[in-house]
């Protein structure tokens, strides 16, 4: 399934839910996409429908995050990939949840204790990311401009330019956006991260958002 450019530019973090639990059939609808992820990138997410005390630190609670009904834990072998290979496939499971009338919020401080999530030996749980009904959709926020997050060497081809206006889009911890996108001589590209807190993460997500604006995957 691929995205639309208009549902990266719709889709905001929503920190503020309704009570309400997610509907039967769109429960289904992502334990599927999640089972067809899981395959694809090697991963074990999990739709956790009560999400229990997962959001009850103070700084969630302040947030709203406390009132999400559900969350999906995110979950993957513990080796050097998986951080960016749950920002990939987790962005694509947002987006879908977006296109399915659901809200979504990337959240990497919750209760680790209290989320009921299976790991398994050799897994590791990496972030969560809240999802149910929000009070609102959420708002743009402020973005670095094309200039600050790229390098080039000549002339930036048309597909290279929407690619990096989508990588914009992405959400990113505390909205940080540290990360740069090369473009080489030879066309290939280049994902750089320059650190921060869940900076692998970002990367994934920031690469999903690129492959969707460029119409085209990069290795």
């Amino acid at each position: 399934m691929s995205f639309s450019i208009e549902t990266i530019k719709n889709r905001h973090s929503v920190r503020n839910y309704k009570p309400d639990k997610i509907v039967p059939d769109k429960v289904q609808q992502i334990n599927e996409k999640i089972a067809e992820l899981n395959a694809e990138g090697n991963l074990h997410f999990q739709l956790i429908e009560d999400v229990g005390k997962t959001y009850n630190k103070l700084v969630n609670r302040t947030m709203g995050l406390s009132s999400a009904p559900s969350v999906i834990a995110c979950v993957g072998p513990d080796d050097d990939t998986v951080e960016q290979r749950i920002g990939y496939y987790g962005e694509k499971l947002v987006l879908f949840a977006q296109e399915i009338g659901l809200n979504t919020c990337w959240a990497g401080i919750f209760n680790r204790n209290n989320i009921d999530a299976e790991i398994k030996d050799g897994e590791r749980l990496v972030i969560s990311i809240a999802i149910g009904y929000g009070k609102d959709s959420g708002k743009p926020r402020k973005s670095k401009t094309p200039e600050q997050v790229t390098e080039v060497k000549g002339e930036k081809p048309d597909w290279f330019v929407k690619g990096v206006e989508m990588a914009l889009l992405a959400p990113t911890a505390i909205n940080q956006q540290k990360f740069m996108i090369r473009l080489n001589e030879d066309e290939t590209v280049d994902f750089i991260d320059k650190g921060g807190m869940f900076s692998q993460v970002d990367l994934g997500i920031v690469k999903c958002h690129f492959e969707i604006g460029a119409g085209k995957e990069i290795s």
